[in-house]
């Protein structure tokens, strides 16, 4: 068993980026916090699928050079090898919960 507390963890950029909840042993949980033109590099992951359910605001996502925009109770799987870039195109933050399975310490590529 495991319970956690998201105030007791801090986001990467401060107020915005990723926040870990969980980190292994057998996937990745947390929150993501966009502002308002914030991004996230295009990458794929080797191993690992990832997915996003947006919890406030609007995100757009480019997977394999196609584009979505999703909002409010919207869900995105996205496949080992799917190249992934996700970028907040409006004036107010954006939130959403993410996973990412099996858990690998080290399978993100960047491109």
């Amino acid at each position: 068993m495991f319970i956690a507390d998201s105030a007791d963890m801090e986001y990467r950029f401060g107020d915005s980026g990723p926040k870990y909840i969980m980190k292994g042993p057998r996937m990745n949980f947390g929150i993501v916090r966009l502002v308002s033109g914030e991004d996230f590099r295009g990458h794929y992951h080797n191993v690992m699928e990832e997915n996003f359910f947006v919890l406030e605001g609007k995100i757009d996502f480019t997977v394999d050079g196609k584009s979505y925009t999703l909002g409010e109770g919207q869900y995105i799987h996205i496949e080992p090898g799917e190249v992934h870039y996700l970028k907040n195109n409006t004036e107010t933050p954006v939130k959403a919960a993410f996973a990412l399975a099996p858990f690998m310490e080290n399978d993100k590529v960047e491109v």
